[in-house]
């Protein structure tokens, strides 16, 4: 029998993953949940930053990382320089100070275009879902285990679902946008 909850349950996995992504944008806001994404090379491995240090925001312009281990400082510090954030950090001992500057005008842009791109990925990866779920139900067909009409209820109820969550998408696109260009 054809579960269409499974597919319904893939979709709002691939929504969370697109909300994450978008959280680690840089706004012109100090915000810890934006290097969630920056991996650091630590013990043979690529960790998170937050596995290796404490991250804080003292001010709304400032992240301080405390980094645990002395010896990953400048790793961490070469991770962020890496990193597509375009922070600039400054190590005091063991604490990382990254000092979040205001965004230019040609940088919002830039950002604008990578939540666009970032939001096309995830329609993407929402269409691919359909597919797998349209790809079995006429599996299922083909093998006589639905009919036909139980084929096209599935598949109007699946494309409900593919059209809810790019809605949602587009939602969430307009909205990190909008929060970009606010100055």
């Amino acid at each position: 029998m054809f579960d269409d909850k499974i597919y319904n349950q893939k979709m709002d996995k691939t929504i969370e993953v697109f909300s994450k992504e978008l959280t680690s944008l840089r706004t012109g806001r100090a915000n810890a949940a934006m290097l969630d994404l920056v991996k650091v090379d630590v013990y043979g491995q690529a960790m998170p930053i937050n596995q290796v240090a404490s991250i804080t925001t003292p001010e709304a312009r400032m992240i301080n990382i405390q980094v645990w281990d002395a010896n990953n400082v400048s790793l961490v510090d070469s991770a962020i320089k890496k990193s597509e954030l375009g922070l600039n950090p400054q190590i005091d001992g063991q604490l990382i100070r990254l000092p979040v500057p205001d965004l230019s005008e040609e940088r919002r842009v830039e950002i604008k275009k990578v939540i666009k791109s970032m939001g096309e990925k995830c329609k993407v990866s929402i269409r691919n879902i359909r597919r797998e779920a349209n790809d079995d139900l006429k599996n299922l067909l083909k093998n006589k285990e639905i009919g036909e009409d139980d084929e096209k209820k599935y598949e109007k109820i699946v494309q409900t679902f593919t059209d809810n969550h790019i809605k949602t998408i587009d939602l969430k696109v307009e909205t990190k946008e909008k929060e970009i260009m606010t100055i």
